[in-house]
């Protein structure tokens, strides 16, 4: 799977506003903070805006502001706001989907993998995030990928691959 830049921007930009809710954020200072190029910020706070997320406030002390509250606002809100659906087979339908042959589990892994990510992604908010305090199944996963990845680099160490899983 692959987050795009526009995603992790898009997420990074909405934790700044979720850190101060009520407080209008100028886009400068959110690129600054987060080292987004600013015409890129641009372009994804207009996809925010369009999407209802966010709303801008105009005059000397205007910026950005988060629409919803920050505990009703999700990971996966935001990626899908500026990416649409969550995990997709080259723009087909999950439900439904068959392969034959040898293949023909795999929609089944495909189905496995979008599940996964809208238990993370729709699961930790952005006053989760904000505050440093993810939900367990996320710190969960994320010490799997830890030891994994000392894994991984043991294997390299050893001879191996660096990154590649040992086997």
């Amino acid at each position: 799977m692959r987050i795009s830049a526009k995603a992790d921007y898009a997420v990074r930009a909405m934790a700044e506003l979720a850190r101060a809710p009520g407080r209008p954020q100028k886009a400068d200072d959110i690129a600054g903070r987060q080292d987004i190029p600013i015409r890129f910020l641009f372009t994804i706070l207009s996809d925010l805006r369009q999407a209802g997320l966010i709303h801008s406030v105009r005059g000397p002390v205007g910026g950005y502001l988060l629409t919803p509250e920050p505990a009703d606002l999700t990971l996966a809100d935001v990626l899908r706001a500026v990416d649409g659906p969550l995990a997709s087979v080259r723009d087909l339908r999950l439900t439904g989907l068959e392969y034959a042959g040898a293949a023909a589990a795999l929609p089944d892994v495909w189905r496995a993998v979008r599940t996964s990510l809208r238990q993370v992604l729709e699961e930790t908010t952005l006053a989760d995030l904000a505050a440093g305090d993810l939900p367990p199944l996320v710190r969960e996963r994320a010490r799997t990928y830890e030891d994994d990845v000392r894994t991984y680099d043991d294997a390299a160490r050893a001879g191996g691959d660096a990154g590649t899983p040992p086997g």
